[in-house]
C-alpha cells in the first residue's frame, strides 16, 4: 500500500490533491506525481480564472455540480486541494489506485 495517496475519502467527500497546469493545450487529467494528481486546463492563470475553470472541468469529470466542489487551498497556486461531495464517477487513474489498494 502506498504511504501517501493523492486522494482519500472522508465520509461523503473525496479529498483530491492536485498539481495544476494552466494555459495547457487541452483539458486533461494526467498522471500522478508524488502525492498529487496532475490536472491541466486551457484557462490562463489570471486572477483565479484557471482555478475556477478547473472546478468546472473537475465537476464534469466527477459527475457533480460545481457547487459540490470546494477549493480547500491553492486559489493562486499550482498546488491545490479540493473536496468533492459524493462523486458520481471517478477518473480512470483513481479507479486504478483503488484497485491496487484493495
Amino acid at each position: 500500500m502506498r504511504e501517501q495517496l493523492f486522494f482519500h475519502f472522508e465520509g461523503e467527500f473525496l479529498i483530491l490533491n492536485v498539481l495544476g497546469t494552466p494555459s495547457a493545450k487541452v483539458d486533461k487529467i494526467g498522471k500522478v506525481r508524488g502525492d498529487q494528481l496532475k490536472v491541466a486546463v486551457k484557462a490562463a492563470a489570471e486572477d483565479g480564472k484557471a482555478t475556477e475553470y478547473m472546478i468546472k472541468f473537475l465537476a464534469k469529470e466527477f459527475g457533480v455540480k460545481k457547487a459540490d466542489i470546494e477549493l480547500v487551498f491553492g486559489l493562486s497556486s499550482i498546488n491545490k486541494q479540493f473536496r468533492i461531495k459524493n462523486p458520481k464517477k471517478l477518473p480512470k487513474v483513481i479507479k486504478e489506485y483503488q484497485d491496487e489498494t484493495r
